[in-house]
């Protein structure tokens, strides 16, 4: 039994690598932009759907789409004053 030694210390573990570190950060950056995407294509769905239910007839989107066709000049010239209301109120 004299020739065994206990060690108190720790296991050494050894640390990654630079390459495996980067594959970790790879793969994270991967899995994120995975997640980014998939919540897009879902918001991007809703809207879609949004706009498709807002241009039916009698609809706000369809009413203001028929006002510009009978009246060009005037609807352009009323958004451009409703575009300088918001630019004075956002000073």
């Amino acid at each position: 039994m004299e020739g065994l030694s206990v060690s108190t210390e720790p296991p050494q573990v050894p640390s990654p690598s630079i390459a495996e570190r980067s594959i970790d950060a790879a793969t994270d950056v991967s899995r994120s932009i995975e997640e980014v995407t998939a919540s897009l294509k879902t918001a991007v769905g809703r809207l879609r759907e949004v706009i498709a239910d807002a241009e039916q007839p009698g609809q706000p989107i369809a009413r203001l789409r028929a006002i510009t066709r009978q009246a060009p000049l005037q609807s352009l010239f009323v958004a451009f004053l409703l575009g300088i209301v918001v630019a004075r109120r956002s000073r």
